[in-house]
């Protein structure tokens, strides 16, 4: 059985296996979608095009990955299927095994904006490897297109890469997201992972950094905190803001501050609290002040926000556990 049909068969029983899903993927109030993903728990919109890149998080089967077209809000796979054939770069990734082609568990994604409408896409992969998998992203296209150059295994003895961001001089940074204890590592081309000082807290799960590279935003799941961290500075500087809900992932918005999304699935013992399918805050990076921007309770078509990006004047939402679009909320 070839690739494509092995994935058309597991994205037809996931749609089957549902039909409220395949018949509801319509506004609720002012909240619209984006129909035919399953599970986007990540998004990207590629800069100067009308493309968002979309991580689908299927646990335990191949996952795709999707391109969304703002202007009619349409979606396409574009990983595995419709992707150019895979050219390992031995020289930059010389550590990588080769392809992860069976069971390729796509989640946090960052992009390193090369210009020219080329890119490098590189997205946390789980599966048959625990390993960031990299991409030639091409958009100059009428669609865009994947080609796998490598990949970056995960260091060892980290319980799960979360999220990633890119870093001056091609290295990368990520989130070893683990509510016992987690921790942020830093991967540069010449000398492999390194663990960020400082860094070690509960639960750390989305992440970006400054465009200096000299701070990093991280979701503080745990804390329910987006926490601002220093790279590279002693001492080192570590702050945390409270947003009032489970910090899953972050972007920058388009105005320079930090857009951050989730969840609260459960309350604190003896604190009153509201649960929220999804929940979404600015922060201003420099002054700390935070504004809510989405308080969501949910329905059965979409189930947990996991991420937020501004598209002209909405705020998309991804989403996972049986999330089966993109929520679009006004702004």
């Amino acid at each position: 059985m070839s690739r494509c049909i092995v994935f058309g068969a597991i994205v037809f029983s996931l749609f089957s296996g549902d039909a409220f899903a395949a018949q509801t993927c319509v506004p609720d109030g002012d909240v619209r979608f984006v129909c035919g993903t399953v599970n986007p728990e990540d998004l990207y919109q590629i800069p100067d095009t009308p493309w968002v890149i979309a991580s689908g998080r299927v646990s335990d089967v191949a996952g795709p990955i999707y391109a969304v077209d703002i202007r009619d809000q349409t979606s396409r796979v574009i990983f595995p299927d419709n992707a150019l054939v895979p050219e390992h770069d031995t020289t930059t990734y010389p550590g990588c095994p080769g392809p992860n082609t069976s069971t390729f568990q796509p989640h946090g994604l960052t992009l390193r904006e090369d210009g020219g409408g080329r890119h490098t896409l590189y997205v946390v992969g789980h599966g048959e490897r625990e390993a960031i998998e990299v991409f030639n992203l091409d958009a100059r296209g009428s669609v865009p297109s994947l080609q796998w150059v490598g990949c970056i295994v995960a260091p060892e003895g980290t319980r799960r890469i979360n999220s990633i961001t890119a870093l001056p001089n091609n290295a990368l940074g990520a989130t070893n997201f683990d509510t016992a204890g987690g921790e942020l590592w830093e991967w540069h081309p010449a000398r492999g992972w390194v663990e960020v000082p400082g860094s070690q807290m509960l639960g750390p799960n989305g992440l970006v950094s400054s465009p200096d590279g000299q701070w990093f935003y991280i979701g503080g799941w745990s804390d329910q905190a987006l926490v601002r961290l220093s790279r590279g500075r002693t001492p080192i500087q570590i702050e945390a803001i409270p947003v009032g809900f489970n910090v899953d992932n972050v972007r920058w918005g388009t105005d320079g501050t930090v857009v951050v999304a989730g969840h609260v699935t459960r309350c604190p013992d003896s604190v009153p609290c509201e649960l929220a399918v999804a929940r979404v805050a600015k922060v201003n990076p420099d002054t700390l002040s935070v504004e809510q921007l989405v308080d969501y309770k949910g329905n059965e078509f979409f189930r947990l926000g996991t991420v937020a990006i501004e598209v002209n004047d909405e705020i998309w939402v991804g989403g996972i556990r049986g999330s089966f679009g993109i929520a679009r909320f006004p702004q």
